[in-house]
Order: C-alpha cells, then sequence, then structure tokens
C-alpha cells in the first residue's frame, strides 16, 4: 500500500502568464506558495483483477482503457504500470474547483504513487513534468504549468517559464520575518461557489491563441505585477505586496466577464474597507476562494464572518508532493 499527498497552493503573482498559448510567444513569470491543506492518493494491490477508483465517483474496470476517469487513465499509460489490479483511492482536504490547483495536485501525487509502486525515484522537475505531459499535452487542458510545478517543489517558489516551456524553478528569497508575516495575515475565504477552471481559461487560451492584443497587454501587465511583487517581497515591503494584490485583481477581473460577479465584488469592497490591503480571487476566478493580505487581520476576518464567508487558515509546505506512507 502507497499512501502520497501533495499540497494545494496559492498564486502570489503572475497567474496566467503560465499558459502555453501565452509562455511560448512571451515567457512567462508567477510566484506560488503551497499551502498545508493537501490531495492524497492510496494505491493498493487488490486480490482480484481490475481497476477499483474511487474519488468524486466509484468505477470499476477490467483494462486501463476502459478507465473513464481521464488523469488516471492516461497517468497508468504513461508510467506504464504493468500491474492491473489496483484500488486508486482519492482524498482531499478541499474540495476540486475552489481556485487552489487541485488537478494539477492531485495528478502529481498519483505520479508519485505509481512511480513509487515501480520503485522508481522522480525529482520534483520530472514530476512536474509528467504532470504536465498529462494534462496539457495529452488531455489538451487550456492549463498552465503553475499548479503541476509548485506541488512538485513545494515552498514559496518563483517559476521562470522560457519560450521554449522550459520552466526554471527557485525560491522566493524572502526573510524568515517576511515568511511568517504572510502566514499570519494572508487569509483565505470561501465563497461558497465552485467552478470549473477550464471554462474561463479556455477563454483566455482562445483569446491569446487568435491574436488578442487586449489580453497579451493583460497578461503583460500581470507578468511585471508579479516581478515588482517578488521585489516587494524580497525586500519586506509587505504593505507594497498588497497593494500589488489589489493592482493584480483590477487588471484580472478584465480578462473574462466570468472572472467575477456582483456579489464578489461586494465582498471584495467590504473587505478594502475592513482591514484589507489587497487581494483576489484564488486562480482562474469566477468563484472559490477570496485571498486578502490583511493590514488589520482581526477587523477583516469579523466582517467576512458577518458576510457569511467562512475562513481557511493555512501554513506554507516547505515538503511539495511525497509518499508519506508505504507498506
Amino acid at each position: 500500500m502507497i499512501f502520497t499527498r501533495s499540497p494545494l497552493r496559492v498564486s502570489l503573482g503572475g497567474g496566467g502568464t503560465d499558459l502555453p498559448s501565452y509562455s511560448r510567444e512571451h515567457g512567462g513569470f508567477l510566484i506560488a506558495g503551497a499551502i498545508d491543506k493537501y490531495v492524497y492518493v492510496n494505491i493498493h494491490k487488490r486480490f482480484v483483477d481490475g481497476f477499483l477508483l474511487k474519488y468524486s465517483r466509484m468505477e470499476e474496470a477490467a483494462s486501463i482503457d476502459e478507465i473513464q476517469h481521464p488523469i488516471i487513465r492516461e497517468a497508468l499509460r504513461l508510467v506504464d504500470i504493468p500491474a492491473r489490479n489496483l484500488e486508486i483511492t482519492v482524498l482531499a482536504d478541499i474540495p476540486a474547483g475552489t481556485g487552489l490547483g487541485s488537478s494539477g495536485s492531485f495528478t502529481t501525487a498519483l505520479l508519485k504513487g505509481l512511480c513509487a509502486y515501480k520503485k522508481d525515484p522522480i525529482h520534483p522537475h520530472q514530476l512536474a513534468e509528467q504532470a504536465c505531459r498529462v494534462e496539457i499535452d495529452i488531455l489538451k487542458e487550456p492549463v498552465g504549468k503553475q499548479d503541476q510545478y509548485i506541488a512538485a517543489y513545494g515552498g514559496v517558489t518563483c517559476f521562470q517559464i522560457d519560450k521554449d516551456g522550459v520552466v526554471k524553478a527557485s525560491r522566493l528569497a524572502i526573510s524568515d520575518e517576511t515568511l511568517f508575516d504572510l502566514e499570519d495575515n494572508l487569509l483565505l475565504f470561501f465563497t461558497g461557489y465552485t467552478r470549473s477552471a477550464s471554462t474561463i481559461l479556455k477563454e483566455q487560451d482562445e483569446k491569446t491563441r487568435q491574436g488578442d492584443k487586449e489580453m497579451a497587454e493583460n497578461l503583460h501587465v500581470v507578468k511585471e505585477i508579479a516581478f515588482r511583487s517578488k521585489e516587494a517581497l524580497e525586500k519586506g515591503d509587505v504593505a507594497e505586496f498588497g497593494r500589488l494584490m489589489d493592482v493584480h485583481w483590477q487588471h484580472k477581473k478584465r480578462r473574462s466577464s466570468s472572472m467575477s460577479n456582483e456579489q464578489v465584488d461586494g465582498w471584495y469592497d467590504c473587505a478594502m474597507a475592513n482591514g484589507a490591503m489587497g487581494g483576489k480571487l484564488v486562480g482562474a476566478g469566477g468563484g472559490g476562494f477570496l485571498m486578502f493580505y490583511a493590514g488589520n487581520k482581526e477587523m477583516l476576518r469579523h466582517a467576512m464572518r458577518e458576510q457569511g464567508l467562512r475562513e481557511v487558515r493555512f501554513r506554507f509546505d516547505f515538503a511539495g508532493t511525497q509518499v508519506i506512507s508505504y507498506e
């Protein structure tokens, strides 16, 4: 029996510039933080033949080709698992569709477990690339490389994506004081909405591929804000980072009419009037979690509770995707 876990993430800058439709033309840059909320995968050898898969539903298949879950099917093919009698169970601290990169976390946790089953060690970079191959190259999902890479590496990490698709990872060079400040003052609140990131990202992807000038300019600005956020955090200027979060959100909303809605805008305005210095919807937008950098966290928490939003507290995870049990 093999048990793996992979962290979810919050995006701290540059999200959207990792989509191949943009990065292949202009290069991408983003900052992400892995958090101590996880997707878990359990792989167990069955006594009888066939695959038994338990995720948001349950399915049984006699062969890999019959598996309906696309990521599980393609991951088994990619790793070339010889066994035909596996039970695979997926668990998560927070459900999918909430903007925390659960698909990338699931894919890396699954691939890590399958490699462990074959007794093949795998480096975080290779793990992330395999996950990207499954989601982007094989399944043609309109997603970028942020989720797979931050899940594999963990930490608070910068990712430079070259035009040839090569990703260079480096730890954000911040002090312990700044790190603890972020953990204390970055607050996550669940909007109550879940959504498919693919729907919103598909719109961005198609516009970028069609040479939409407004979309390209928007992403240029978002990338520049990410570089400025990196500089602010490495200097310990968390107030400037908070301000840049708000600037980023105002640009992000222009990418799609589905990015926000009247209720989300109302919650955001309430937060900004009650202790938040900046914020945004995490992930592709459209729902999930609102994240704020708080100048007055108690005031902000009280205001969001009054609005009926549930807070999820977190710390950063520095281990990345790992095997936590092997028997």
